[in-house]
């Protein structure tokens, strides 16, 4: 009897801790609505979701190690989104069907964009849907966002030329760079 009494208490307290800590990372909807009708956040990714299943058994395959942690991503790889500018700095897992030999930059998606259109729109619980379009880049089709209330996000990328894949991360405001600072 003490041991169920000791595994409940434990439980219940790992699972206060974890709600706890998922209540500190949520924005205030009010500043999610504010964010995306400005159109300058950037998206933090924090973990990568390949759809291409050889991708995921081949991460499970390395010993002493599961795709589960491949794929969490420390929060170095965003999408900014200004009014003038789109920056796009995200790994890719999966398949690539025109792969460039020898040059690495293109494995990934790493780009910049100064002419894409973007269509916003909210559902009745008041999630946000963006659809980008990058006009100038030649192999991203469409950058699709799902924006929560609580300041998450969903991504997903269509490409041309690689299987889709997505990515789960948070939005936040944008971070002024120095040139930004000395104008003020």
């Amino acid at each position: 009897m003490k041991k169920y009494i000791s595994l409940i208490f434990i439980f219940g307290f790992v699972f206060f801790f974890q709600s706890c800590s998922s209540q500190a990372s949520a924005v205030d909807s009010k500043t999610v609505d504010a964010l995306v009708d400005s159109q300058e956040f950037t998206f933090h990714a924090q973990r990568a979701n390949p759809t291409n299943y050889d991708v995921i058994n081949v991460m499970n395959s390395i010993p002493n190690s599961t795709s589960m942690r491949i794929l969490e991503l420390n929060g170095d790889y965003t999408i900014t989104i200004n009014k003038n500018n789109l920056e796009v700095v995200l790994p890719y897992f999966g398949r690539v069907f025109n792969p460039t030999f020898g040059n690495t930059d293109k494995n990934s998606y790493r780009f910049s964009s100064k002419d894409f259109t973007v269509s916003k729109s909210q559902n009745k619980k008041g999630n946000w849907t963006l659809k980008i379009k990058p006009n100038d880049t030649s192999n991203v089709d469409e950058i699709n966002i799902e924006i929560f209330k609580s300041g998450k996000a969903f991504v997903s990328m269509r490409s041309n030329d690689r299987q889709p894949i997505t990515y789960d991360g948070y939005i936040s405001k944008n971070e002024e760079t120095p040139k930004e600072k000395e104008k003020l």
